[in-house]
């Protein structure tokens, strides 16, 4: 018999769960699975069924869809429906409405599926980066040896599929092929083989059911795609008695001195408060912060667990670039694009820079042109008429044609931690998410040596760089606002994610990443919250 609204709010649960993305419902499976009582507290709609939802599409393409605003379309899309403020910039602060997920799976709903294991370096980043001048620490508080069985644990639970990296040696995943290369995927993969590189299948998180399309950025109307709503949410509810309370939104999380007492919640225009045992942040890399900095009171002034003024601090997003490369063999519509991989150029003698793969599809070509326009009209409208000698109108008008001839790859750059990149609250007293993110000198120069090795890799390739690296509104992978760490004075949370100085608060999503690797971090999220599902159930 399904729990009333009534008894989700008079119950004290065991772990209430804030978000329900790859951290969130990773962790809240693993402990619901434990017999534990588990609370999942969502903002965004639940689309465990169809209803209501928009799949298979774009929601900027549905914004008058049942008579529904932008924003009521992007939240029956999955997507985060409000705006930001980017007050990086020397002049006025501007808005925009990040490409993230909010809704049962959050990012996950939306993300490419590509699940890979950081790489041991990557867990000391310090060595690294010798003269970077970040704030790197030696060492994570976790090491990857101890990772490594969660890491498979992680990998089997999402029914990853793919090839075996060449670069990493025996310490890797070891799990089922996916489906033959498309044409245009095995042209890549012989090309970079025969340049020395070293390209494999990439693993993804896919069924790869029939009319699959490894699909990304909207919801999937296909069964295909494992994504924390359909891996972990859904059993955690329907076989080990966890309970989800969507549409609803944290506003303040009350504690005293050392605990929390309750959450302060918004569902329905209606005020609400939950009361557990254990509290998690799962909200991901930018709402978790922003929780605990709109929480401050008066044991903490400048925030919940903000003792370290460190809070929303160290902002990563990592500097993606995509490459339309023309190949011989023109894709078909419908058929498998995101397929392989490389890393050869991940860690070097010319230093660290990150991890090459398949993008997927990419939006329609209207969309592109409304969020790159002026990055297009200077690249693409001169570089492309060059290489294709189209006029400017037909550059503008035929993009979407001229990239569906391509095969996009994705180069995915580390960024460093840096205390004045963060995430912040806005100045106009509703606790508005805030960011602040300039890429340095240093950081630009390496932008340009990943871009400058991809056109030595790719040529003689004809090919189209979107550039959106330096473009904050293209957050990626956002991680390290909550750092974790062994002291109180230089971190966030400690070695199993508790809040320095609040006893039954958690951090569970990329917040706490010390250092952002150059690989989607969701593999190491789910790692990470299994392995502290295991440590607080083995207590």
């Amino acid at each position: 018999m399904p729990i009333s609204y009534q008894d989700i709010a008079g119950a004290r649960w065991d772990d209430i769960i804030v978000g329900t993305g790859m951290g969130g419902a990773t962790l809240g499976y693993a402990l619901a699975r434990a017999g534990r009582r588990v609370l999942f507290v969502e903002r965004g709609r639940s689309h465990l069924d169809k209803g209501g939802a928009l799949r298979g599409d774009f929601p900027e393409r549905h914004p008058d869809a049942a008579g529904e605003s932008t924003t009521q379309a992007l939240r029956a899309g999955g997507r985060y429906p409000d705006e930001i403020v980017d007050s990086s910039a020397a002049a006025r602060p501007r808005a925009f409405t990040p490409f993230i997920g909010t809704g049962t799976g959050g990012s996950t709903a939306l993300y490419g599926m590509a699940l890979e294991r950081f790489f041991p370096e990557d867990f000391a980043p310090a060595g690294n980066h010798p003269a970077a001048g970040a704030a790197l620490p030696e060492r994570w508080p976790v090491g990857h040896a101890e990772l490594r069985e969660y890491y498979a644990a992680a990998e089997q639970l999402y029914g990853v599929r793919g090839g075996r990296d060449p670069m990493r040696g025996p310490d890797q995943g070891e799990f089922p092929a996916a489906p033959a290369l498309s044409p245009p995927n095995r042209e890549l993969f012989d090309f970079f083989a025969e340049r020395g590189l070293h390209p494999y299948a990439l693993p993804l998180a896919c069924d790869f059911s029939a009319g699959c399309r490894t699909c990304q950025s909207y919801l999937c109307d296909r069964p295909c795609k494992r994504d924390s709503a359909s891996t972990c949410l859904v059993p955690a509810l329907r076989q080990h008695g966890a309970v989800l309370l969507d549409d609803c939104e944290v506003t303040r999380i009350e504690a005293d001195g050392e605990r929390v007492q309750q959450l302060h919640c918004v569902r329905d225009g209606a005020p609400l408060a939950l009361r557990g045992e254990r509290y998690f942040l799962a909200a991901g890399a930018l709402e978790s912060p922003r929780l605990l900095l709109a929480s401050a009171c008066s044991a903490w002034p400048r925030g919940l667990g903000n003792q370290s003024d460190l809070v929303g601090r160290y902002l990563m997003r990592h500097y993606v670039d995509l490459y339309a490369v023309f190949t011989r063999q023109r894709p078909v519509p419908g058929e498998l694009i995101k397929q392989i991989a490389w890393n050869d150029f991940y860690q070097g003698e010319s230093g660290k820079l990150g991890s090459v793969q398949s993008f997927g599809y990419l939006p329609p070509a209207a969309l592109l042109v409304a969020d790159m326009q002026r990055e297009l009209r200077r690249d693409a409208g001169r570089l492309v008429a060059a290489l294709f000698g189209l006029a400017s109108p037909a550059v503008r008008f035929g993009l979407g044609k001229l990239l569906a001839r391509s095969v996009l790859l994705a180069s995915t750059l580390e960024d460093l931690p840096f205390p004045d990149n963060r995430v912040t609250l806005a100045e106009d007293g509703h606790h508005r998410l805030a960011l602040q993110y300039r890429p340095g000198q240093g950081e630009r120069e390496r932008i340009a040596q990943f871009r400058a090795v991809m056109a030595r890799q790719l040529k003689p390739y004809r090919y189209l760089l979107l550039k959106q690296a330096e473009n904050n509104e293209r957050l990626a992978h956002a991680c390290g606002t909550c750092r974790f760490g062994s002291s109180a004075r230089d971190s966030v949370c400690d070695a199993e994610h508790r809040v320095h100085g609040v006893d039954n608060l958690y951090i569970a999503d990329s917040s706490v990443f010390p250092s952002s690797g150059g690989i989607n971090p969701s593999l190491t999220v789910a790692a990470l919250s299994l392995r502290l599902a295991g440590k607080l159930t083995a207590r």
